[in-house]
């Protein structure tokens, strides 16, 4: 089974109060977001982070993916030290989030399917924000009239045309599945 997920934001305190995460503190929500995870996701099952998975204290956050089951790939995102948006110093950090459990590490926008539908997968949308102007347009994939699987936009949606928002935050939490995915490209 493969599975998709965003923004988890592992160590980030103020990700909380942003996106009205149910939990007093970042150690209750680190916890949960690793039993949601794991209660979801077989050791080998693949689990594709379309970026932001930690922040905060990097050593101690990004060490929480080796607790995350299945086999992980991560398709970067503005928030992740190796994202290629950071410039050179970029290069150095995708060894440390290998080290961390991540089986590869991918920049841009990736093409894969879903059953038999061709999607693009990446951080960024096509269009929309998390906050009130679209940033980092230059790293946004460009519409071609295809779906897209991406995070980045939090709670704004998780779905606008034929963008699927992956985030944690519109999926109880949790990665979803490519089965749930597939049914939602099959009904539009």
């Amino acid at each position: 089974m493969r599975f998709f997920t965003a923004d988890l934001h592992l160590g980030h305190t103020n990700i909380i109060r942003y996106c009205h995460r149910p939990f007093d503190s970042v150690a209750e929500m680190n916890e949960s977001l690793v039993a949601n995870w794991n209660a979801t996701v077989g050791p080998d099952d693949e689990v594709w982070v379309l970026g932001d998975v930690a922040l905060g204290p990097i050593r101690e956050s990004l060490a929480i993916v080796d607790r995350l089951s299945g086999h992980k790939v991560l398709i970067t995102g503005n928030h992740d030290r190796c994202w290629a948006g950071n410039g050179e110093s970029a290069d150095k950090w995708i060894d440390r989030y290998v080290r961390a459990g991540f089986a590869d590490v991918r920049q841009g926008t990736v093409a894969t399917t879903i059953g038999d539908t061709p999607v693009l997968a990446g951080h960024f949308p096509y269009e929309g924000d998390s906050h009130d102007e679209d940033r980092f347009t230059r790293w946004r994939p460009e519409d071609r009239g295809g779906w897209l699987l991406h995070g980045h936009v939090h709670t704004k949606w998780q779905v606008n045309a034929r963008q699927i928002n992956v985030g944690v935050d519109v999926w109880d939490l949790a990665p979803v599945s490519e089965t749930s995915i597939a049914q939602i490209i099959h009904a539009r």
